[in-house]
């Protein structure tokens, strides 16, 4: 089924819900039994069509973006950056391992690129070697379609991994004033604090592949090892992102961030409609009127706040009919993060802000692989896994500010 008619039926189930709620609220009644079991029904439907629209949507995403950024790659790779037989013999190794090569292809493969012996951190003695570049933007762009975080954060990528001091501002305090003639400007510096980006070491873990798959010609096997390893660092990465303890690990932007709304004594699993225009109205609106502005929350939180409605009776949430735009909450976007809390007594299940201005991920260019051929020979597998090293911080309280469920 098409996105468009996978929004079209929800769209259809959202009004036949929200039919139903405005009956039973004119009637100033409870629903049910089985007006319960039909919502019930219509719900479990509706967070069906969710995931399928969501999935169908990264799947368009991964052709428009992936698959002619992979077929371009090689040539968008400065000379002076790879060897053109790189991608050539790490292709070859990937598939038949450093047995099958020749001498020249291994001395190749030792040799990688600028970028890799730049970073001082190859390990081709071990059996792994830095990526090409068109495996790399599979990898990293996977990585992003698994990490919600990423996708509204700003990154940047340094070509080493050495301590970035990153300056820190919260300004909005501070205002101008009208001069007098012939008076002095009264000096007011800016406040300006310091945080550190490190390059913590994130791996995908080991990734099993048969041999028979490494060796069919059919299968593509640079996007499909990209893809696999990037969904296992775009998961765990996705997890600090949000709610990292900043000591060993990124610090999350729930851990980081600031509270903008206390939910009062009652509401330590429910979100309130009174509750989210708060926490809107706790932005600055130097932030909140930007075009960045959006709602972070998990599918549970979610499920809860569907079924809130305003002063005048209408959803708070309104559906999307239209493929490549978000649902809405309060007329703003939403960004679905499951790894943001769920709500419970004292959590912050929800965000809202410029998470563009407020949060800042670190990358640094350089991707290994590393081939076991040996460890699973016995099962005719070979183990692979990769390597990237990340850090992240809060890098503006102010652009965004968490909602907070009451202690009890």
């Amino acid at each position: 089924m098409s996105i468009k008619n996978l929004m079209e039926e929800r769209a259809r189930v959202w009004d036949s819900m929200t039919a139903l709620r405005e009956k039973v609220a004119g009637e100033s009644r409870e629903f049910t039994g089985e007006e319960r079991s039909s919502w019930d029904k219509a719900e479990a439907r509706l967070n069906e069509l969710t995931g399928d629209i969501e999935r169908e949507q990264r799947a368009d995403e991964f052709a428009k973006t992936l698959a002619p950024k992979f077929e371009k790659a090689a040539d968008e790779i400065r000379a002076d950056e790879v060897k053109p037989e790189y991608r050539e013999v790490f292709e070859k190794w990937a598939r038949f391992g450093s047995g099958e090569l020749s001498s020249d292809e291994k001395r190749s493969l030792r040799d990688g690129f600028v970028e890799s012996r730049a970073l001082g951190v190859g390990t081709g003695a071990a059996g792994g070697y830095a990526v090409p570049q068109g495996f790399r933007d599979v990898l990293i762009e996977t990585m992003r379609y698994y990490n919600a975080v990423r996708q509204v954060a700003t990154v940047i990528t340094t070509d080493n991994g050495a301590t970035l001091p990153w300056p820190v501002n919260n300004d909005t305090a501070n205002v101008g004033a009208i001069l007098a003639e012939n008076s002095q400007i009264t000096q007011q510096d800016v406040a300006l604090t310091q945080e550190q980006l490190s390059a913590y070491m994130y791996t995908s873990k080991l990734v099993l592949v048969s041999l028979q798959l490494l060796q069919d010609s059919a299968i593509d096997v640079e996007s499909f090892l990209a893809r696999k390893l990037g969904q296992r660092i775009g998961r765990i990465q996705n997890q600090h992102f949000t709610t990292g303890t900043g000591t060993a690990q990124p610090l999350g932007l729930v851990t980081g961030g600031t509270v903008g709304y206390t939910a009062p004594t009652g509401n330590t699993t429910s979100v309130t409609y009174a509750g989210l225009v708060a926490l809107q109205y706790s932005i600055d609106p130097a932030y909140r009127n930007g075009g960045n502005v959006q709602w972070m929350l998990s599918d549970t939180a979610l499920t809860g706040i569907r079924q809130l409605t305003d002063s005048q009776n209408r959803p708070l949430w309104e559906p999307s009919v239209q493929a490549g735009q978000p649902d809405m909450l309060l007329g703003k976007g939403i960004v679905i993060n499951n790894d943001m809390p769920v709500p419970a007594a004292n959590a912050s299940p929800v965000a809202f802000g410029d998470f563009q201005a407020g949060y800042i991920i670190r990358d640094v260019s350089g991707v290994q692989t590393v081939r076991l051929d040996e460890r699973y020979a016995d099962f005719l597998q070979v183990g692979w896994f990769a390597y990237a090293r990340t850090d992240a911080t809060v890098q503006d309280t102010a652009a965004f500010r968490l909602y907070k469920n009451s202690a009890t």
